[in-house]
């Protein structure tokens, strides 16, 4: 065997799809922390608000968390034994607690005047004007 058969490793054919899927995901990462460096950190944060920041930040340590994931993987170490596996449970908490946060700011908001205002208006009050109207026919009912 000569050493260009060495460099040009065999694979099983089934997998070529799911390879070729990786490849591309790869190359997705790649363009997104290109564009992701490209901006400096302090520059990125003024723009955003203390919220967005947060997003940010976890997405990023996520994603970092979840590449090393993968490297363990390739290395032939179960991730799932790592405490790797603890710190993305902790991040996807803080993730939840942000959405969460999100959820309550997009809920609509009830504004109490109005709603007391809507329900007293809307309540029937006996008085003696609604008394003598009280006697006549109902709706639904022809007048003889």
């Amino acid at each position: 065997m000569s050493e260009d058969d060495n460099t040009t490793e065999d694979y099983p054919t089934e997998i070529h799809d799911y390879l070729t899927a990786f490849e591309k995901s790869l190359g997705s990462v790649d363009e997104m922390l290109k564009t992701m460096m490209s901006v400096s950190r302090s520059e990125l944060l003024q723009k955003l608000d203390p919220l967005e920041q947060a997003k940010l930040d976890l997405v990023s340590v996520y994603t970092l968390n979840s590449m090393f994931w993968v490297y363990l993987a390739t290395k032939g170490i179960n991730p799932k034994e790592h405490p790797v596996k603890q710190e993305l449970e902790r991040i996807r908490t803080y993730m939840n607690k942000v959405k969460e946060i999100t959820d309550k700011k997009k809920a609509s908001k009830l504004d109490k005047g109005a709603a007391s205002r809507f329900v007293k208006n809307a309540l029937w009050e006996p008085n003696a004007e609604n008394e003598r109207t009280s006697k006549t026919p109902a709706k639904g009912k022809k007048r003889q």
